[in-house]
């Protein structure tokens, strides 16, 4: 199964890192870069040279927002797979990322499982593997 390039908006540098780990051992995901706030995030997806099919993105960052990454993929000619992951997955918030293109929204505290569970049918149908398509 062909791993899915995966760009991380995170800007704890710890949660980075262990999500960076946990993702990479359990789920066929390779980090191809990160950023801590929606200048960096935005520049690096912006970028003809930089290709992804995931981007995992928080609401709360050092500087800027989720929400902020969110509206700027929306202006980007690729499409890549849109993931927010976050602390604070109200209705609220869910209903707001899903209407600015947010594919689905994990919760942090206890949604990692399905996270997971959500790259491993996103690789397989990637790779033609017969997986599930995810929702």
């Amino acid at each position: 199964m062909t791993a899915l390039k995966t760009y991380i908006v995170e800007d704890s540098p710890v949660i980075r890192e262990n999500l960076i780990a946990t993702l990479e051992e359990m789920a066929p995901v390779s980090v191809v870069g990160s950023a801590g706030d929606e200048a960096t995030a935005n520049a690096w997806l912006a970028s003809d040279d930089n290709r992804c099919d995931l981007v995992i993105i928080d609401i709360f960052l050092r500087k800027g927002s989720g929400l902020g990454v969110l509206q700027s993929l929306n202006t980007l000619p690729r499409r890549c797979k849109r993931l927010v992951l976050s602390n604070f997955a109200t209705p609220d918030i869910r209903h707001r990322c899903l209407a600015l293109g947010a594919d689905r929204v994990f919760d942090k505290s206890h949604e990692i499982d399905a996270l997971i569970d959500y790259c491993q049918d996103l690789a397989a149908v990637a790779a033609g593997d017969g997986g599930r398509a995810p929702s």
